[in-house]
């Protein structure tokens, strides 16, 4: 783990963190012109553990994130992190010119023997072993996400930032996805923070669910599901059902409106 440093920054950078936090950030602030996205936001994040942030379209979860990947140095505040950190987007952001292979060890530091070596693994990790010298073109959606996967954890990272990185895929692709996100986490063991929209994903693969309204998380909770997670366990329904109160919505169902009789028509 990186060396600490303690330091008050403005703007923000990313900084070193050490152990028993993965990432920590304190009162960290972001604005557009005339209007705040983050206001005032303190986190810790443990190592190991996999925390999903909802919030609103437009609500900052894709700026706080930047914040941390240390993608945007207009924030204010305090970020510290590992050094070793990798992000996954929702666009695989292959390079098309590159196969596979060295997409997946891009900038990767170390003798190119020894990155080799590491890519190849980590494509057999992710499920695309045969599929070093593809180009990305060639890919479906699922295995370019794939791949991109295996890029951000050949690093073996400390915090692992997903953005959205399953809302492109359909439904089939998304679930065998969460299922290769969990195992490889567990294996792995960074702390994850995923930004989503979708609540049944949230609650399925995360330990932690928070909620960012209006610049500041308005929820922290520990997701209290037991394993496997069903989405028809009474547990799953009323957490998902909290967070959708938090997040301003109503699932009550809707009454369809009956036709109105016409005057002089039968009963």
């Amino acid at each position: 783990m990186s060396a600490l440093t303690n330091v008050d920054l403005r703007p923000a950078l990313a900084a070193p963190m050490a152990a028993p936090v993965a990432a920590s950030v304190r009162g960290v602030t972001r604005a557009f012109g005339d209007r705040s996205v983050l206001r005032g936001l303190d986190l810790d994040l443990a190592p190991g553990t996999f925390t999903a942030l909802l919030g609103r379209s437009g609500s900052g979860k894709s700026t706080f994130l930047r914040a941390l990947a240390g993608l945007d140095t207009e924030v204010g505040g305090e970020i510290r992190v590992p050094t070793r950190r990798s992000v996954v987007f929702q666009d695989p952001r292959l390079l098309p010119w590159a196969s596979v292979l060295d997409n997946v060890v891009l900038g990767l530091a170390g003798p190119r023997r020894d990155a080799l070596a590491a890519g190849r693994a980590a494509i057999g990790e992710v499920g695309l072993a045969g599929h070093e010298d593809d180009w990305p073109k060639t890919l479906s959606g699922g295995e370019a996400q794939r791949a991109a996967l295996a890029r951000a954890l050949v690093r073996q990272p400390e915090l692992l930032l997903l953005d959205e990185p399953f809302g492109a895929l359909d439904a089939l692709t998304r679930i065998r996805m969460h299922a290769l996100v969990q195992q490889l986490c567990a294996r792995h063991r960074p702390a994850v923070l995923l930004v989503t929209h979708d609540l049944d994903e949230a609650v399925l693969l995360a330990d932690r669910v928070l909620v960012l309204t209006d610049g500041r998380l308005s929820l922290d909770t520990a997701v209290d599901v037991p394993g496997p997670r069903r989405r028809t366990h009474e547990a799953f329904a009323r957490l998902r059902s909290r967070l959708l109160a938090e997040l301003g919505v109503d699932e009550a169902p809707t009454t369809t409106p009956q036709p109105t009789p016409t005057p002089g028509a039968a009963p």
